[in-house]
């Protein structure tokens, strides 16, 4: 018998250092800028770009893309400073067990500053998304754009923000700011549908502490200037702001389960058995006094399933409410005046703010619930100068042209031309219901009788006697909801403790609406 032939050697080393150079690689991508500069993050109370991608999604599903990818600069030396995955984690995975895609910019490889190859990376899973419909979530921890590479790099800004634009309204985009955020950098978060910061770690602004002393020799820090607090109650940049990168990322989590994974998706449903939906508590909610204040919440609490309501935009423009909630397990956005807030009136962040929350739901078919308690728009030179009447009219647009199922209950005041913004039956609305208390006229009572009855009143020996008198005639014929229901602008006039029962029901019935905008490339909203 002939001996069998000897293994080869050369071709099983050869496969084993094939192996051994990938593990190599792999294992330099995985620790980033190195264990120093990562214990630096740390010592912030920071996580790193992989560490948050962990926490975000579920256990062992990321998918990473890109990850041998190196700039490829040649000026200043930066050829000899190569890592691989060059300053951004890219991948997908999955949140809850629905497809997300994610980016995590990495501050320990060049601060997490923006390269051509950064940028294609980001720009290749925002493709990714958009043509397998899921959300797209930035973790942004960065320095800005890299200076070494000049052009390219502010190239690289410019078509990441070309396609959050292509993607807006197609998937849901959601930044998170973790880190520095600055210059061009913030402009595609602006463009994202909802930005979250972390209080004290995270800052964004178009131009920093030292070129605001330059220029404007003013004193600020970074933090006074663009931090989470600032931006959350101040400028309204920011949706939400987080204690810390945990407790942001748990919130995103939360975000998503309200929304849809894209444009063509129903929002998630969970399950819910119908039972006794009568809330008496809300009977006796309503001040007798029409003028004094309550907790708008409360009425939210008081429709919405236990404790499901998620408020977005809370400490900004807090006269006007909005959120994402339950109603017997549907998904809802809700827009609601605050009477503990400026008496509810509608002034320009309001306006903006509400209005940008409703094309929101809009896109994503996310229907509305609107409550309304509005006494008019805001007076004074203050708002008129700053364009109180475009911005309101932001509001009124983005009303207009919703076609998701629209519903609205009057609870209180409906006053003016806030009236007909409010989501009312003219401008498209579905269904709307007033409770007995309502008031809808094109003003309050007083200020109606003192000019309706201006000659009478002043001809009366006791002015203040017939003020009243003619107060309480415009009261009884105007102030409430009676005469708006007999004309068919309210659909039904309902007790409180009934309105939870009458939403699930009309929500029910609008399940499968079908409404269609006149053709046309897009319309021109007053921006």
């Amino acid at each position: 018998m002939s001996k069998e032939k000897p293994k080869s050697t050369s071709i099983i080393t050869t496969a084993k250092e094939k192996e051994e150079r990938l593990a190599l690689m792999n294992a330099q991508a995985l620790e980033g800028g190195g264990a120093d500069r990562i214990e630096k993050q740390h010592a912030k109370g920071k996580l790193t770009a992989r560490e948050r991608i962990d926490l975000l999604l579920d256990r062992d599903s990321f998918e990473e893309i890109g990850r041998l990818v190196v700039h490829r600069s040649t000026d200043f030396g930066m050829e000899k400073q190569q890592f691989l995955g060059d300053g951004v984690v890219t991948g997908y995975g999955t949140i809850d067990g629905r497809p997300v895609y994610v980016f995590s910019q990495d501050f320990t490889v060049f601060g997490g500053s923006l390269s051509e190859t950064f940028a294609e990376k980001i720009v290749k899973i925002m493709d990714m998304a958009m043509k397998n419909g899921a959300p797209v979530i930035g973790l942004n921890d960065s320095g800005g754009a890299r200076i070494q590479e000049g052009v390219m790099s502010l190239g690289g800004y410019a078509d990441i923000f070309y396609k959050n634009t292509l993607a807006s309204g197609v998937v849901p985009q959601i930044s998170a700011i973790l880190g520095p955020c600055a210059g061009g950098a913030v402009y595609s978060p602006a463009i994202t549908d909802f930005i979250f910061m972390v209080e004290k770690s995270s800052y964004m602004f178009v131009t920093g502490p030292n070129v605001v002393k330059t220029v404007t020799n003013e004193e600020v820090t970074s933090e006074e200037l663009g931090g989470a607090q600032a931006h959350a109650c101040k400028s309204g940049v920011t949706h939400f702001a987080s204690k810390n990168e945990a407790v942001c990322i748990l919130e995103i989590k939360k975000l998503l389960s309200y929304i849809p994974s894209n444009c063509e998706d129903e929002p998630p449903r969970v399950e819910y058995e119908i039972g006794d939906e009568v809330r008496t508590d809300l009977d006796s909610l309503m001040p007798n006094n029409p003028n004094h204040p309550y907790d708008m919440h409360e009425v939210i609490d008081g429709i919405i399933d236990s404790a499901s309501f998620m408020e977005v935009h809370k400490d900004f423009a807090e006269n006007i409410i909005c959120g994402f909630a339950r109603l017997a397990g549907r998904s809802i956005g809700i827009v609601a005046n605050q009477p503990m807030s400026m008496a509810g009136v509608l002034d320009i962040d309001s306006s903006t703010k509400a209005g940008r929350f409703v094309r929101f739901c809009d896109s994503f078919n996310v229907p509305l619930l609107v409550l309304v308690d509005v006494p008019g728009f805001l007076p004074g030179t203050d708002q008129e100068w700053n364009g109180i009447i475009t911005n309101g009219a932001k509001l009124l647009y983005a009303f207009s042209e919703a076609t998701v199922p629209r519903i609205s209950v009057i609870t209180r005041k409906a006053y003016g031309g806030a009236y007909d913004v409010m989501n009312s039956k003219h401008i498209g609305a579905d269904m709307n219901y007033a409770w007995p208390t309502a008031e809808i006229a094109v003003m309050g009572a007083q200020g109606a009788s003192e000019i309706i009855f201006k000659k009478e009143i002043q001809a009366a020996k006791d002015l203040n006697e017939k003020l009243q008198e003619k107060i309480d005639e415009y009261t009884e014929k105007f102030a409430n909801p009676y005469i708006a229901a007999g004309r068919g602008f309210i659909d039904e006039v309902i007790m409180p403790r009934n309105t939870r029962k009458k939403l699930i029901h009309a929500f029910e019935m609008l399940e499968n609406k079908v409404d269609k905008l006149p053709r046309k490339k897009h319309g021109n909203i007053p921006l």
